[in-house]
């Protein structure tokens, strides 16, 4: 059942909205920081003091580190594996050794036992070396086996596998699909109860699997029977843990891409793959639900790896500016180029300081994250991007040039060039930044809907009026006044008066965001679902409020403890974020969505469209990608090349 039915639907974007709201998390756990902003109510006590990692887990993490850092300055060559297309087995092997694989993993089960903000760690630290090498540790414990049977496993089922990570298996996650991609009421891949009830028999087909074409196990999404409810089908989707040794598990391609070229993804088939029941994971009909909570917390590292690729690009651009004289001057000191170093390291500052923060909510555990998860995803990829893009720009023609070809003549090799293409696909994957836009909305409009979404359903008007007398018009009447006048009772104690005053600002704009949101709805009705580039700028301005109020806070903590390294960066971001804040709040009132959607109808109408290509798969060997972790590398003569031994090229 959808909060709203929304008549402006068409019967397919009405059956993918319900499937995606019954696997929405229904009942916030706590009260969430972003979540409440959106209301109009920045509660700094939820931020203040700034969250920081203990002594002890901070010294666990430095430990493990150390050791990554040592093996990776001798092993993990990141130009050689970007011009390869492959992480040598012996990388692989050395992971597994150094326990990679099983990061978060309780040590119950052989594993490190890692917090969430020691996993961001160690997964920026393995960046500065190779972004293809972190990219296939996130995949496999971010969105992998592992996390699902952390969240959602029974005690058999962790007993059997979990295990097997810290030995150096390797997982993935099959959710997408050649024709389905974000839309998972059209899933074709599909699972049935065998006769004798003892095994699912799976077929179908998943595309883009990170890790698929070396993975041990993988945990697959297929539609099983729906059900009736209330008259109505009700599509279900359900997880399963497959081996990929399996009778029937065939990878048909191995994908190739712009950036993080080595990571193994490809194309999976399963047919009538026999999956013992026991290998269910959460139940049937839970498969979304359980792919939506583990991505809560696997949406946490991108955004931390993003911010250290943001600092190394900060760190390095510092030295440059001050290396490099143009015109009499160093060129961090012409204009041009200070506006570049002062964005980039204040960015730097405000992803590090809103990655920190969600690792931290994690690691709580007794908080709802599924907002400050998907915005930081959201934020640090975006921001990412245009900090790795400005980089290059200041670096100009080295910034383009390739690392390997900049030290062979004797220049720094810094790879920015790398890091721009591995950075993009940040934007995309696990969840791209249009589908965050829209969860957030979602989410954000969640508590309205719950007051006022039985209004736009089904009802008489007597229902609906006592609707209105009873619940909707009671709480308006008291949340409505506070959006005006809310500020008045804002203090701001214990804030250096430099801070305090961003703070009043993103408070009052807080307030404004909320109003804005409001009247929306309230003009559109469930038309405003379909304006969806006014639901970015809503989410983005609730992104830019919370960063800047994130920012503030770790300001002032630091500050409270005598730290003063990080002042200036923190000042100009919130200056900045003024700035970014009033031209969201412009773009609001004058835009061109509608201008666009009426060219891009026009431009629809007489394009034509693409043909399918039909291919016929020869499957790779059973043996491709086996026994990687083993130190043996396995003949791929036609799917890469042989990794050569070149100086070791840090990532960005």
């Amino acid at each position: 059942m959808t909060a709203i039915e929304n008549k402006n639907r068409n019967i397919e974007e009405a059956k993918s909205v319900a499937v995606a709201e019954d696997s929405r998390e229904l009942d916030w756990k706590s009260k969430s920081f972003m979540a409440s902003m959106f209301m109009g109510d920045i509660d700094m006590g939820m931020a203040y003091p700034f969250p920081e990692q203990s002594p002890e887990d901070k010294a666990a993490g430095d430990a493990v580190i150390a050791k990554i850092r040592a093996f990776c300055e001798e092993n993990v060559d990141g130009e050689a594996i970007d011009r390869n297309e492959e992480i040598p087995a012996h990388v692989l092997k050395g992971f597994a050794d150094l326990g990679l694989w099983a990061i978060k993993i309780p040590t119950e089960y052989g594993g490190l036992g890692m917090s969430q903000t020691n996993y961001g760690r160690i997964l920026a630290a393995v960046t500065e070396y190779c972004a293809s090498c972190s990219a296939t540790l996130s995949a496999h414990q971010s969105i992998g086996v592992p996390q699902p049977l952390k969240l959602f496993g029974t005690p058999e089922q962790k007993k059997k596998y979990l295990p097997k990570f810290a030995e150096g298996w390797i997982s993935a996650f099959a959710l997408t699909e050649p024709t389905v991609g974000s839309d998972p009421a059209n899933m074709q891949t599909v699972a049935e109860l065998s006769e004798d009830r003892t095994h699912w028999i799976l077929n179908g087909r998943k595309l883009w699997c990170t890790n698929g074409t070396i993975a041990d196990v993988v945990v697959v999404m297929a539609r099983t029977p729906s059900k009736m409810v209330r008259g109505k089908e009700k599509k279900q989707i359900s997880a399963f843990i497959v081996e990929m040794d399996w009778e029937g598990v065939s990878l048909l391609h191995r994908c190739r891409f712009m950036g993080i070229r080595a990571i193994e993804n490809g194309l999976i088939e399963f047919n009538d793959v026999k999956v013992p029941v026991e290998n269910l994971v959460g139940g049937e009909g839970n498969g979304l639900r359980l792919a939506l909570t583990t991505l809560n917390d696997g949406r946490l590292g991108i955004p931390v790896i993003a911010a250290g690729g943001a600092q190394a690009c900060a760190d390095f651009l510092n030295r440059w500016a001050k290396t490099r004289v143009q015109w009499g001057k160093q060129i961090g000191k012409h204009e041009a180029g200070a506006r570049k170093l002062a964005f980039v390291n204040s960015a730097a500052y405000a992803m590090d300081t809103l990655g920190r923060y969600g690792a931290a909510l994690s690691d709580r555990g007794d908080v709802d994250i599924r907002m400050e998860a998907a915005a930081a995803k959201l934020f640090n990829t975006e921001l990412g991007w245009q900090v790795t893009d400005t980089s290059v720009q200041l670096r100009a023609g080295r910034g383009f040039e390739t690392a390997s070809s900049l030290e062979a003549r004797g220049d720094s090799p810094f790879p920015l060039e790398r890091a721009l293409r591995d950075a993009r696909i940040n934007r995309i994957v696990e969840g791209t930044s249009d589908i965050m836009h829209l969860f957030l909305a979602r989410e954000a409009l969640d508590k309205h809907l719950s007051q006022a979404g039985a209004l736009f359903g089904r009802g008489s008007i007597g229902s609906k009026l006592k609707l209105v007398l009873t619940k909707i018009a009671p709480f308006y009447a008291t949340w409505y006044p506070k959006l005006w006048l809310g500020g008045l009772f804002k203090t701001w104690g214990g804030f250096d008066p430099r801070l305090k005053k961003h703070l009043k600002f993103a408070e009052k704009n807080t307030r404004r965001m909320a109003r804005t949101l409001f009247h929306q709805m309230a003009l559109r009705g469930p038309k405003l679902e379909m304006r969806q580039n006014i639901l970015a700028r809503i989410v983005d301005l609730g992104a830019e409020l919370t960063v800047m109020a994130l920012v503030a806070s770790r300001a002032q903590t630091e500050l409270n403890r005598g730290e003063t390294a990080n002042i200036d960066r923190a000042l100009y971001w919130l200056d900045e974020g003024r700035l970014r804040v009033a031209k969201l709040f412009g773009e609001l009132k004058s835009n061109q969505d509608l201008a666009s959607t009426r060219l891009a109808n026009k431009l629809l109408e007489t394009a034509e469209p693409l043909e399918d290509i039909d291919v016929e798969f020869t499957p790779l060997p059973r043996e491709y990608g086996k026994d990687l972790t083993s130190g043996r590398q396995t003949e791929r003569s036609s799917q890469g090349g042989t990794v050569t031994d070149s100086p070791v090229v840090k990532s960005a």
